[in-house]
């Protein structure tokens, strides 16, 4: 075990580093020579990224719904580390399973205030509260933080209760008591929807942040790409780096849930986890480098589609453990690993997108703000 994960470790942070100095060569490059132009001729004729700087800030397709990805990412993300520094700590004991989903449920609940703020800001740079609904301005950011509210709790209650319902149907001695759910909406109703209206009224009352380039009136036209820079393409890519520095924990992360073997490396597991989202945010960067270098401006969901499709191979791979590891024949365990997989794999997906997300969001305003713009 700790073979594997420390050469696994090396593996990428080597690529990693590898990749963040090429990057970094190629960017003093550019912006040596970008600031080095003086005419308006030569201007005219330079070449890249900094040729879409008047639309590289303008507001995404569907920018709401960014807004609510990137709010339940940032809540899930905060879950996370709290519980993985807690777990390391020794505060939650590996043995005692129903303590650590308590504690991740009560964190989780507590940390509503994060995902009103993050989804409120990204509503407040893009403008959504001030288009509003039938000119409704006072009301959009709470319908904006409503909509935070449900979305990722309802999708995972929804889950969780259409199996609890198939136990129930099962007679599994494993079902939830009608008492439990009645708790967990509680929790949801009364203390995470309060508090993610809390974040989104602090978001929408903070300015949103002045970008470093004016966004011209009529956008660019964007030139035909490569096959390699199109969407699919670099989110398949994009997403096996960090699945490379995850499948050897998630095969022990299985084992433990499915096999009811005891957890209680935690401590490898944020290693893991730490070195996971750092390969997101340098291969998301990349990508979007490389994209704007194409003159290819509409960089908002694929850097979270970049990052995020790494929960693809994460869903694969459990796909191939159900059939090489386990014995399941009936068809409710069948539905219910699959399901459970498939709600691990999504809050995967948010965690890794909304790290990418933010790292192309710093990287354009660095490189932005590093050039001389007339």
């Amino acid at each position: 075990h700790w073979f594997s994960e420390v050469n696994s470790c090396l593996v990428v942070l080597f690529l990693s580093g590898m990749v963040a100095m090429i990057l970094l060569r190629a960017l003093k490059r550019d912006i040596s020579r970008y600031n080095a132009l003086e005419t308006i001729e030569e201007a005219q004729e330079e070449t890249g990224w900094k040729l879409v700087h008047g639309d590289v800030f303008r507001a995404p397709k569907h920018p709401r719904a960014l807004a609510i990805v990137i709010g339940a990412g940032t809540q899930l993300l905060a879950v996370t580390f709290v519980v993985m520094v807690f777990a390391v700590a020794g505060f939650l004991s590996p043995a005692n399973r129903g303590g650590l989903m308590t504690a991740a449920l009560t964190l989780f609940a507590l940390a509503g205030f994060a995902n009103g703020y993050a989804s409120g800001r990204l509503c407040k740079l893009f403008g959504v509260n001030h288009g509003g609904v039938h000119g409704d301005v006072a009301h959009a950011w709470r319908r904006n933080a409503l909509a935070a509210a449900l979305f990722a709790p309802g999708v995972a209650f929804c889950v969780f209760f259409t199996l609890n319902l198939l136990c129930w149907e099962e007679r599994s001695a494993g079902a939830a008591p009608f008492t439990a759910l009645l708790s967990v909406c509680a929790l949801w109703f009364l203390v995470h929807a309060p508090l993610v209206f809390l974040g989104a009224y602090a978001g929408e009352k903070k300015d949103a942040p002045e970008q470093p380039t004016r966004t011209n009136k009529i956008p660019r036209r964007v030139p035909p790409q490569p096959w390699y820079l199109r969407g699919a393409v670099t989110a398949l890519a994009g997403g096996a780096l960090p699945f490379a520095a995850v499948f050897i924990e998630l095969f022990f992360i299985l084992s433990s849930i499915w096999h009811h073997q005891v957890y209680y490396v935690f401590g490898i597991l944020f290693l893991v986890v730490c070195i996971a989202l750092i390969t997101c945010a340098e291969v998301s960067v990349v990508l979007c480098y490389f994209q704007l270098c194409a003159e290819d401006y509409e960089w908002w969901w694929r850097a979270v589609a970049n990052s995020g499709t790494s929960a693809l191979y994460v869903f694969l791979y459990s796909a191939w453990y159900f059939f090489a590891n386990l014995e399941i024949s009936r068809a409710v365990p069948s539905i219910m690993y699959f399901a459970y997989m498939a709600l691990v794999s999504a809050g995967f997906a948010a965690v890794t997108g909304t790290v990418g997300f933010l790292a192309c969001f710093a990287f354009c305003r660095a490189i932005y703000g590093s050039v001389k713009i007339d």
